[in-house]
């Protein structure tokens, strides 16, 4: 699938330092909240949104990634695959380099749109498995 390739991954795991987590939770137990963990703890800067939490790891939660101020580079999606195209379409909007719709979620035309508009994409694959996988590789 060439939404998840090999090279894509390796770019935005080596250029995307600002990452918002949509779906984000303040549930240690919640796989958003892991992920969201171990991405602060390796430098990354992490913006959790969601419009149920004001805290989450740490950070402040912002409502929407329109609520979220300066840039994006990478969107990293946790959220049910039928609920991704309008987070892909204000990914867009806020000029966001990349989206990661996390293992589990797939949407071909949020996908699409993203590619379309110049945004790098991976669909359907672990954020944390992806980059502890090339860190170990080192």
């Amino acid at each position: 699938m060439t939404e998840s390739s090999a090279a894509t991954i390796e770019e935005i795991l080596r250029t995307c330092r600002t990452i918002a987590v949509v779906g984000a939770s303040s549930n240690p137990a919640r796989p958003s909240n892991r992920v969201a963990s171990y991405m602060k703890a390796r430098g990354y800067r992490v913006i959790p949104v969601n419009p149920n939490e004001q805290s989450v790891i740490g950070e402040q939660a912002f409502p929407s990634l329109s609520a979220v101020p300066g840039p994006i580079d990478l969107v990293d999606i946790f959220r049910k695959s039928e609920e991704v195209l309008p987070i892909v379409e204000e990914a867009i909007a806020k000029g966001a380099k990349a989206v990661w719709l996390q293992e589990g979620v797939v949407n071909a035309a949020a996908a699409a749109r993203a590619k379309a508009a110049g945004l790098l994409v991976v669909m359907d694959r672990c954020w944390l498995k992806e980059r502890s996988a090339r860190s170990n590789r080192g």
